[in-house]
C-alpha cells in the first residue's frame, strides 16, 4: 500500500516507459533521465506508451520497491505540462490510479493557518502542549 510519509514527493515521468524495466532500469531512468536521486525515498511514476500500465518505484528503509498496475480496460489519463517530469500530489496520484481526470475536477480553497501561526501550532504540538 502506498502511503504518504513526511516530505516524500511524487514525480511522474511524462515520457512513455518500457514496462519490461525493473529495479535497475527504472532507477537508472530516475538518475539519468529525471535527474533525481532514486534513493531519496520519493515516488517515481512511469506509464507505458499505451497508458495501460503503470509502475511506481520508490526506496524504503531497506531497499527498492516497485508497485505495478495493469488496466484491463481504459487508460491512465495524464496531461503533461511540458518537461520530462511533473510533480504530483498524493491526491493527484490517487486520482490517476482511480481513473479520475484531474483537469475536470475543481479544487476548492481551504483554510490554512498563516505561516507564523502554523509554526507556533507546530511547535506546541511538538512540545506536547496541545
Amino acid at each position: 500500500m502506498l502511503l504518504p510519509e513526511g516530505n516524500r514527493r511524487v514525480w511522474l515521468c511524462t515520457e512513455p516507459t518500457d514496462m519490461r524495466k525493473s529495479f535497475n532500469g527504472l532507477s537508472a531512468l530516475v538518475k539519468h533521465r529525471l535527474s533525481e536521486d532514486p534513493l531519496s525515498g520519493h515516488f517515481f511514476v512511469f506509464i507505458n506508451r499505451r497508458a495501460s500500465q503503470m509502475k511506481i518505484l520508490y526506496f524504503d528503509r531497506s531497499g527498492y520497491a516497485i508497485w505495478s498496475k495493469r488496466l484491463e480496460q481504459g487508460r491512465f489519463v495524464t496531461r503533461p505540462q511540458g518537461g520530462i517530469k511533473q510533480a504530483l500530489s498524493f491526491a493527484e496520484l490517487q486520482c490517476l490510479l482511480e481513473g479520475i481526470e484531474i483537469r475536470q475536477s475543481r479544487r476548492y480553497k481551504r483554510f490554512s493557518l498563516p505561516n507564523s501561526a502554523a509554526e507556533v501550532a507546530q511547535n506546541r504540538y511538538n512540545d506536547g502542549h496541545v
